[in-house]
């Protein structure tokens, strides 16, 4: 099974990226964040055109997620049990061969002083009772997504300059590693130990892929049935080396396939 994330920053916009990709690299599964899309307008048709199926929840011009499928997704629900409309857009499950996948697009905090900095911390701890209520580290689940937290030093090009932005500050760490300690693995950190290795590169940094300033805040984690059979991971930078990409570039994880059945 191959799984992939990518904030693809406006699923629209990105079609002329998107599709080739799909096309080239095969997920099994592509989880997709910020599709800044309502649901009437989401691009279904060139979606199925090439063989996959789609589980969508958008907003106009904002956030926004999706599971992109070869096969049949199932059990889809969207947003925290609380019903709050605002988080409808950033968080969606669905299943896929018995493997439950969970997308998220964590608010980005704007600023430590900020209330959405607060919320931001709220909403990793809402992920964590989220996780506790309907799953079980013990049994096959994936969590993907642009969680806007870059985890370690060596997930940031520049840490001494960046320390205390709100993707790289010991509070967003600390509620990150609040949700990892449930039962989460980092694939890529399990195939890849190397610093300088980005999904996310800023639009205004000139020459930010070249010379490598870029962070890593899109994640693909796993509970360990899964994380024991995951073979490889990477991040692909050709798409944003394209024409008129996003600023985020896709991570991609490989694993056996599960064969426990419906957990």
């Amino acid at each position: 099974m191959r799984i992939a994330t990518w904030n693809v920053n406006s699923i629209r916009s990105r079609l002329h990226a998107l599709i080739p990709w799909l096309e080239t690299v095969g997920p099994d599964v592509l989880c997709l964040q910020e599709t800044k899309v309502q649901d009437h307008d989401f691009p279904v048709a060139a979606i199925e055109e090439i063989g996959y199926q789609a589980a969508f929840r958008g907003e106009k011009s904002y956030n926004g997620v999706a599971i992109l499928s070869k096969t049949l997704i199932v059990n889809v629900r969207c947003g925290f049990d609380d019903g709050e409309p605002t988080d409808e857009a950033r968080l969606i499950v669905g299943e896929v061969n018995g493997i439950p996948i969970v997308n998220t697009y964590v608010p980005q905090g704007r600023d430590s002083g900020h209330e959405m900095f607060d919320y931001k911390l709220e909403w990793f701890r809402r992920l964590r009772a989220f996780f506790e209520s309907h799953f079980s580290p013990e049994g096959p689940l994936l969590w993907t997504g642009d969680l806007n937290v870059a985890p370690e030093p060596i997930d940031v090009w520049d840490p001494k300059r960046h320390m205390g932005h709100v993707c790289f500050h010991p509070r967003t760490t600390e509620a990150l590693e609040g949700v990892k300690s449930w039962g989460f693995v980092d694939l890529f950190r399990l195939h890849v130990p190397d610093s300088g290795q980005y999904t996310y590169y800023d639009y205004r940094t000139k020459d930010g892929v070249a010379e490598g300033k870029g962070w890593r805040v899109d994640h693909i984690l796993a509970t360990k049935p899964l994380a024991d059979r995951s073979t490889a991971a990477w991040i692909d930078l050709e798409p944003r080396l394209g024409e008129k990409p996003s600023d985020h570039t896709p991570m991609v994880a490989e694993m056996g396939a599960w064969k426990g059945g419906t957990p």
